[in-house]
C-alpha cells in the first residue's frame, strides 16, 4: 500500500486520519508543522502528501511550494473550509487535489486512490513518443520534453496532458475532465481544471497567456491543438 506523511497541526485529525489510513493498510507519517514536514519528508520518502492548508509557521501553501521546486510527489491538500480562495490559492501553489475536512476515511482514500492511479497505457496504434512541434509526449514512460528538456509535471497536469493530447481538437468540458482526470463528479470542483491547466501552460506554452497547446474554448471547456 502507499506510504503516506500527513502534515496536520490538530491533533485529533491529525490521530482520525492516521488510523483510518493504517486500518486499511497503509504506512503513515505524521507531522504538527510544515517544518516537521519537510524534515519527514526527506526521511519517510511517502508516495502522497495529505497537506493541511491551515497550519502554524510555515503554511500549507508555503509547504506545497517548497516541495514543488524539485518534486512530482502527488499532494492532497486538507481544508477546513471549502472558501475557494484558499482552495485556488492551494491548487495554485501546485496541489493536485484536496479535501474539505472533516472527511470520512473512506473519502480520504477514494481521493488517494484516484490521484495515485496510474495513467492509461498508451492506446493501441499509437506512438510510444508523440511530437507537436517543440513538445514531445512519451506515453510508455510517462513523460514530456520540451525542445529537448525533461519537464516535470505533477501527476494532475501529466494526466490532463494525456487525456487532452490523446485526441487532439477534441473540446472537453470542464465537467469531463473531471470526471476522467480526477474521477470527480461534484461540478463545483471546476476550478481543479482551472488551476491545473494555468499551471500546466505555464510549464509547457512558450507564451502562456496565449496558448498553443492547451486552448480555451469559452462557453464550451479545453482541447489541444489546433496544431
Amino acid at each position: 500500500m502507499p506510504r503516506v506523511l500527513l502534515i496536520e497541526d490538530d491533533p485529533s485529525v491529525r490521530e482520525g486520519v492516521e488510523l483510518g489510513l493504517r486500518r486499511r493498510g497503509h504506512q503513515v507519517r505524521t507531522a504538527g508543522t510544515g517544518e516537521a514536514g519537510l524534515a519527514a519528508l526527506r526521511e519517510f520518502r511517502p508516495d502522497l502528501l495529505l497537506l493541511d492548508l491551515m497550519l502554524p509557521g510555515m503554511n500549507g501553501v508555503q509547504v506545497c511550494r517548497r516541495v514543488r521546486e524539485d518534486s512530482q510527489l502527488p499532494i492532497i491538500m486538507l481544508t477546513a473550509r471549502g472558501d475557494d480562495f484558499d482552495v485556488v490559492i492551494g491548487l495554485e501553489a501546485g496541489a493536485d487535489d484536496y479535501i474539505v475536512k472533516p472527511a470520512r476515511a473512506e473519502v480520504i482514500e477514494a481521493r488517494i486512490r484516484a490521484v495515485l492511479r496510474r495513467v492509461e497505457e498508451p492506446a493501441a496504434g499509437r506512438p510510444a513518443v508523440e511530437f507537436y512541434g517543440a513538445l514531445a509526449i512519451d506515453r510508455a514512460g510517462i513523460a514530456v520534453a520540451k525542445n529537448g528538456e525533461q519537464l516535470t509535471l505533477a501527476p494532475s497536469e501529466m494526466k490532463l496532458l494525456l487525456h487532452l493530447s490523446a485526441a487532439p481538437e477534441q473540446v472537453f468540458s470542464r465537467q469531463q475532465l473531471l470526471e476522467h482526470v480526477w474521477e470527480h463528479s461534484y461540478h463545483g470542483d471546476a476550478r481543479l481544471v482551472d488551476a491545473c491547466v494555468r499551471r500546466l501552460r505555464h510549464k509547457i506554452e512558450d507564451v502562456p497567456g496565449s496558448p498553443r497547446y492547451i486552448q480555451t474554448l469559452r462557453g464550451f471547456g479545453y482541447r489541444f491543438g489546433p496544431l
